[in-house]
């Protein structure tokens, strides 16, 4: 068994580059090496939405662009040995895998061998008001909202399972994104449970790969102070892991971008709430005394990092439908726009409050002041820079029906006669409001299946 093994990545979340997977496929390809390529495709609401589409219908609700992610690396994969991890199952890891086997049938590959992991959706199976919930969520007011979905993150184990069990692809719901590359390195490896000091450094690999480009210079990229090569084609990271806990990172060869200290950096300090207890379903991850070192063009090593014993309880984050979304924006445009950006926007505020449309109200001047500014408008009033050519207004109001959220930001339309002169461009839009809620869950409390079959057995 060797004693080096390679973890691709190939989707850092649902809706990343359908054309990621195939320059990491053939790098793991010619390297020769025990591999896995693993897609990490939830954000906090992406089970929300996706168990929305399910109820539209029942065959929905998982990674819409999953066939198109697959299909250029199916086959090579299978040829390779190269078994392929996602949580590209989202609301419906079941139809995924029928999904799945179609595309694998149409391949000339009906012997493919797909497990499911399930398990994660305890919507029908937990208390929630029972559960503590998380000290960022205490005191909400839930009274008038309608659960969506209710997800525990699970973790490496049950997809590990599956790998055992054969599964050249291994489709899952929620899991922790590190958990994607732990399960292929326990394994090959064989890690127990609890072999904390191996699982961290899993959980390191997982936490460095599993934002696809942002390891390799997407985010990263600041042009004049941190520039990257082809910024058009950056390619997905890779890395290496070593049977002795070595780690080292790098990316699919003939691409751009790159992987350096500086990128390697942040990305490690990513969504780390404490660097010595990072908290995973498998361990728990410390990093306070990792060190690094360039090994290469675009090859980072890491040493240092530590495991303490998993947490006795998972996180489930629940989503629940509690009000909607209206948005309506409008341009200006020429001399004195900013005046004319200002009026227009108090004057949507005040429309809507006085008919009475929302719970809240804000409005932006996009091109002035949209990112870091309040609800009430600060930074865009005080504003005294430059003057715009042309600024564009967005309204958006919380409201507790469809009706006066569509009737506050269609007030954008009325601008155009009723508004100051020169205002073009008038858009709106409604949506309902997903909010999410934190709890945490005693482990025995979330059993997970494993089930894998052939793809031509899949129906």
């Amino acid at each position: 068994m060797s004693d080096l093994f390679l973890v691709g990545n190939a989707s850092g979340f649902s809706g990343d580059r359908i054309d990621a997977a195939p320059p990491v496929v053939r790098t793991l390809v010619r390297r020769g090496l025990p591999a896995a390529l693993f897609f990490e495709c939830l954000a906090e609401r992406t089970i929300a939405l996706a168990q929305i589409e399910k109820r539209r219908d029942p065959d929905a609700g998982y990674e819409p662009m999953l066939e198109r992610l697959l299909e250029p690396i199916l086959a090579d994969c299978a040829r390779a040995g190269i078994p392929i991890l996602g949580n590209f199952g989202a609301a419906n890891p079941m139809a995924a895998a029928r999904c799945v086997a179609r595309l694998a049938r149409r391949l000339g590959l009906p012997e493919l061998r797909i497990g499911v992991v399930t398990g994660d959706d305890v919507s029908g199976s937990v208390d929630l008001n029972a559960l503590p919930v998380h000290e960022a969520d205490a005191g909400l007011d839930m009274s008038a909202w309608t659960l969506v979905s209710a997800n525990a993150y699970i973790g490496a184990a049950p997809l590990a399972r599956a790998l055992a069990q054969g599964a050249q692809v291994v489709v899952a719901g929620r899991t922790s994104d590190p958990s994607l590359a732990i399960a292929p390195l326990m394994h090959h490896f064989g890690w127990p449970e609890d072999d904390w000091r191996n699982l961290a450094v899993g959980a390191a690999c997982g936490h460095l790969l599993e934002c696809g480009s942002q390891l390799t210079g997407g985010v990263f990229w600041d042009p004049g102070f941190k520039d990257i090569p082809d910024p058009a084609n950056i390619g997905f990271p890779i890395a290496e892991v070593g049977r002795d806990g070595s780690l080292l990172v790098t990316k699919a060869e003939d691409t751009g971008g790159l992987v350096d200290l500086r990128s390697v950096k942040e990305q490690l300090l990513y969504e780390l709430h404490d660097p010595a207890a990072y908290l995973t379903p498998d361990v728990v991850m410390d990093i306070t005394g990792v060190t690094m070192e360039q090994a290469g063009k675009d090859r980072v090593a890491l040493r240092g990092v530590q495991g303490h014993a998993r947490p006795e309880r998972l996180k489930v984050t629940a989503c629940y439908e509690g009000s909607w979304l209206g948005e309506g924006e409008v341009s200006v445009a020429g001399p004195n726009a900013l005046a004319r950006a200002r009026a227009t926007a108090d004057v949507l505020l005040q429309r809507v409050k006085q008919r009475g449309l929302a719970r809240r109200a804000r409005a932006d001047l996009i091109g002035v002041s949209a990112v870091h500014d309040s609800d009430d408008g600060a930074l865009w009033r005080s504003y005294d820079g430059p003057e715009p050519p042309d600024i564009r207004i967005r309204l958006a109001v919380e409201a507790t029906t469809r009706d006066d959220a569509d009737q506050a930001s269609r007030e954008v339309l009325a601008m155009l006669c009723c508004g100051t002169a020169g205002t073009s461009g008038a858009r709106w839009r409604v949506t309902p409001r997903i909010l999410t809620r934190s709890f945490l869950v005693p482990r025995e409390m979330v059993p997970t299946e494993v089930t894998v079959r052939e793809a031509r057995l899949w129906n």
